[in-house]
């Protein structure tokens, strides 16, 4: 009986030493690298002007840099640029058509990521050739909501104050920043096609803390302000159906952004001799 049980301690030691100077010869062997990729896609925003995912899509393009760390992890930082736009001027929808506002709005992000694989990827290795993945990180942006007025110029509307920032009217109202931040969040699947290339589809969604990427936010401040000249009023309530504060959007709800498509990745030359833990 005592034997039995000394066996079978030997058995487990065995099984965990295993397991363990396994994982460890693998970190070895994996070697750190970067890559570089191009990722293109298609872009929409949700907000007070669009609550359907992927309506009124835009086209969008971005170069990201990769270094992966071991077959789990990797940092990644990001550079995009998106067009965000809705139109409600032909919308079937009766509050909609009535309220007649639009934008478009280029979006140029900075962002860092850390991504986690949840299989283990190595191109170049045939046993961890894809592997699906999330992230979550940080991301700045500069934005700039522009609409088309009667003479069929698109102009800047922040520095209008479309819901009386700055007047006097509103004094608590104030004119939101062009520069923000948000929580990018996204996932997708890796493929390794070779071991110098990879193709990358992916979803992400940028969580802002604006309610402004569509200048809209509040209340109409109505027509007669002091403030406002008559070409900001009309970029204000195109259609001059709406009195002094009006339900203009929903100031409870930030607006978020969100990107698909696919990212062609490449390892650069790396002269690092692997891992060390």
């Amino acid at each position: 009986m005592i034997m039995k049980r000394f066996k079978h301690k030997i058995t487990v030691l065995l099984l965990l030493s295993f397991l363990i100077f396994g994982d460890a010869i693998q970190a070895q062997q994996f070697k750190p690298n970067t890559e570089i990729g191009i990722l293109i896609g298609s872009s929409y925003y949700l907000g007070d002007l669009n609550t359907v995912h992927f309506k009124q899509s835009s086209p969008a393009a971005g170069l990201v840099i990769r270094k992966n760390i071991d077959k789990r992890f990797a940092y990644k930082a990001e550079i995009m640029y998106l067009n965000l736009r809705s139109d409600e001027r032909d919308s079937d929808d009766t509050i909609a058509a009535s309220r007649g506002l639009h934008f478009r709005s280029p979006v140029y992000e900075l962002s860092g990521q850390v991504e986690f694989n949840f299989l283990p990827y190595d191109p170049g290795n045939p046993l961890y050739t894809w592997t699906p993945f999330v992230y979550g990180g940080v991301s700045i942006f500069n934005f700039n909501p522009q609409a088309e007025n009667k003479n069929g110029d698109w102009v800047d509307l922040q520095e209008m104050g479309t819901e009386g920032q700055g007047s006097t009217t509103f004094p608590d109202r104030q004119k939101y920043s062009l520069i923000q931040f948000s929580a990018a969040l996204g996932g997708g699947v890796k493929i390794a096609v070779s071991n110098s290339f990879n193709i990358i589809f992916e979803y992400s969604t940028r969580k802002t803390f604006t309610d402004y990427l569509d200048d809209v936010s509040t209340t109409f401040p109505g027509n007669g302000l002091q403030d406002m000249t008559q070409s900001e009023m009309e970029m204000s309530d195109p259609l001059g159906t709406h009195l002094k504060d009006d339900q203009r959007g929903n100031s409870d709800k930030n607006d978020w952004y969100s990107f698909a498509g696919i990212t062609l990745s490449f390892k650069l030359a790396n002269k690092t001799k692997g891992c060390d833990y």
